[in-house]
């Protein structure tokens, strides 16, 4: 007999709806994995929407997860039924031309773990056993859900790749938070965040993950402060977070000659953003680009959490139940006071993490 678990199933763009559905059985090189806890990511939302691989619905989506290990395939090596572990969601085929360069972002059949295949908003989702890294108990739970995220931010400072002492400047205060933070652990100065919610960059304050925190709706011209804090030249690097056409322009001009602009934030596809060649010719001015975290990104942002080098928690909103999770795409969405929301298939009631 079929065993059935709870899961919240994207049955076509604007729809989702819980469903039993038969609990995922899998191969001797992958595990199953009891979820406990995955956090809501843009994406998620994109995918909602349809905005987002919306060839691959209907779709368990999901993939910011933690959870215990509930079956082992035989080929499973270091790995046990009980294990407290998260997964890197990156699937590659391993043979194909970028992949034997060692760029398996860029793989030809490049596949996610709740995008392209089913997630963990479910009760149990299944993964390969080789994606898996075990938790340390150094690390809470929630902050065990944010390792995913946490792994695309440390690829893109890794791509980015600033020297110390350098200036960075962020554009948005959402996951940008994360950014700058990681940016003064890799000896940034100064680090400089912008974002257009007073509440949200008086929260940055707290963390204490910047230099400078400016309201892009108190100044006049945010590229001319830019300028002005950094002496004239410009920022060294120029990370932007957002994902508008409008701020990758500011990134362009506030970058100074020879300086970095990583791209960060998705725009849509066939929105375009301009720059002055010239100034990309003469100026020597670079762009890089970065998507997500992979491989042992996982392992490394593990360790940073369980040395506290980083601490996101003050990022954390919600929990909510399995049930709620259609909800709580639609408050994400119309509350910008709301940053991160977990989802937990073992909850029935909220539970409030930073009134």
């Amino acid at each position: 007999m079929t065993k059935l678990m709870r899961a919240q199933v994207v049955k076509a763009p604007g729809k989702m709806e819980i469903a039993q559905v038969p609990i995922p059985e899998i191969g001797d090189d992958e595990v199953l994995i009891k979820v406990k806890m995955c956090g809501i990511c843009g994406t998620d939302l994109k995918i909602y929407a349809g905005e987002y691989a919306k060839e691959y619905l209907p779709l368990i989506s999901g993939h910011e997860f933690w959870g215990i290990v509930d079956q082992v395939g035989k080929n499973a090596k270091g790995i046990e039924v009980g294990d407290r572990v998260s997964a890197d969601i990156c699937m590659t085929c391993g043979t194909c031309y970028f992949c034997r360069r060692g760029e398996g972002l860029l793989c030809q059949d490049f596949t996610q773990l709740g995008i392209h295949t089913n997630g963990a908003f479910a009760e149990y989702v299944k993964a390969p056993w080789q994606n898996c890294y075990l938790i340390p108990e150094e690390v809470d739970d929630y902050s065990a859900a944010f390792i995913e995220p946490m792994t695309a931010v440390l690829q893109a400072s890794k791509v980015m790749d600033c020297k110390i002492s350098s200036s960075v400047v962020v554009l948005g205060c959402g996951l940008g938070m994360l950014h700058a933070a990681m940016a003064k652990v890799r000896g940034a100065a100064p680090v400089i965040i912008t974002g257009d919610s007073r509440s949200r960059l008086e929260l940055a304050k707290q963390m204490n993950v910047a230099d400078y925190y400016i309201n892009i709706n108190e100044v006049d011209d945010v590229v001319a402060e830019i300028k002005r804090i950094t002496g004239g030249v410009g920022a060294d690097y120029v990370l932007e977070a957002i994902g508008q056409t409008a701020t990758y322009e500011q990134a362009f001009k506030m970058v100074r000659r020879g300086g970095v602009v990583e791209a960060f934030g998705v725009v849509g596809q066939g929105k375009t953003a301009s720059f002055e060649p010239y100034e990309f010719v003469l100026g020597e001015k670079k762009v890089r680009g970065s998507c997500a975290g992979i491989g042992n990104d996982w392992a490394e942002v593990i360790n940073l959490l369980k040395y506290k080098r980083i601490n996101p928690t003050p990022m954390f909103s919600q929990v909510v139940p399995l049930e709620d999770l259609e909800d709580a795409l639609h408050e994400l969405k119309s509350n910008k006071e709301l940053i991160k929301i977990f989802v937990s298939p073992e909850i029935t009631e909220r539970i409030f993490i930073n009134k």
